[in-house]
């Protein structure tokens, strides 16, 4: 059961929480997430199980969609609704109109200052185990892309917005940062993970589903081979000559006219078998015109 996991993860319960309850439905020891939601947040996480917890990087890189619940008016010491209240302020000027501009201004390429209360890690201990003892760390601003903000609601002073983003983009961050321009301040008020590269929150199961799977009834959806989820990726089918390379760990040599754009560029290639089996990831080394393997499964 080499799979990967389309979750609905409810409120109220940490990541790895939600990928505890997968080993003990499946009864398989060996799983894990592929990026975290906050206890706070709701919606998709891909869970991996088994040999498939080595492909976890390929997924924790793709862009993410969310849907998000800012409150306006108030700061908090975490950023979100789980923190203290810091400062309240009037937003009586609000518009629509006036938010709609301050989106359009954190659209593309932007730097955020991670959060204090975060897994980032400072000499060996995490960023919030410092933010518990009221010790605040320097931290060095990071580029994230914000592919696409979208106001999508407003009833102030809540305002949803639809966000496409990077990995390693805070959305707690980028409320908090939006109510510091408009000079309101705000917080993450609530989050729903609608996407991981082409995986959609419609497709992803509940815990009592994937109850049901495991009891052996069909559902068609939620639960994928690691060829079918990595299917995002350029692949190529080796000659039986490349096999016992590849086995091996060894790179394939490529010529002149195997090599795309989409295989250079990508963070990854499926390498298969002459029959189509997925044998192993590799990607484009350029030095040798090579395909290097970095996860080998045969």
């Amino acid at each position: 059961m080499d799979i990967i996991i389309s979750i609905n993860k409810p409120k109220g319960i940490t990541s790895q929480d939600a990928v505890t309850r997968v080993k003990k439905i499946l009864k398989v020891k060996k799983a894990g997430h592929t990026g975290t939601l906050d206890p706070l947040a709701t919606g998709l996480l891909l869970v991996c199980v088994n040999r498939a917890t080595r492909l976890a990087t390929y997924f924790s890189g793709l862009d993410k969609q969310y849907r998000a619940v800012m409150k306006l008016g108030e700061t908090t010491d975490s950023q979100d609704a789980c923190g203290s209240i810091l400062e309240e302020r009037d937003i009586t000027g609000v518009t629509r109109e006036g938010l709609e501009e301050t989106l359009r201004l954190f659209t593309g390429k932007i730097l955020q200052i991670p959060p204090m209360f975060s897994a980032l890690k400072h000499k060996g201990k995490t960023l919030y185990s410092y933010a518990r003892k009221g010790v605040e760390i320097e931290r060095t601003p990071r580029e994230v892309l914000i592919r696409e903000l979208v106001l999508e609601d407003i009833s102030l002073p809540f305002a949803v917005f639809r966000v496409v983003c990077s990995k390693g983009t805070y959305v707690r961050t980028l409320c908090h940062d939006i109510g510091a321009r408009l000079g309101t301040g705000a917080h993450l008020s609530g989050l729903e993970r609608r996407a991981i590269g082409q995986f959609h929150l419609e497709e992803s199961l509940s815990f009592d589903e994937l109850r049901v799977i495991n009891e052996g009834e069909k559902i068609t959806k939620g639960v994928y081979s690691m060829d079918e989820a990595l299917s995002w990726m350029p692949e190529i089918k080796i000659r039986e000559s490349m096999v016992r390379a590849v086995i091996h760990g060894n790179p394939i040599g490529l010529s002149s006219m195997d090599v795309t754009d989409e295989l250079r560029t990508s963070p990854g290639i499926r390498v298969k078998s002459p029959e189509g089996t997925l044998m192993a990831v590799g990607s484009y080394s350029p030095l040798n015109n090579e395909i290097k393997m970095d996860v080998v499964f045969s």
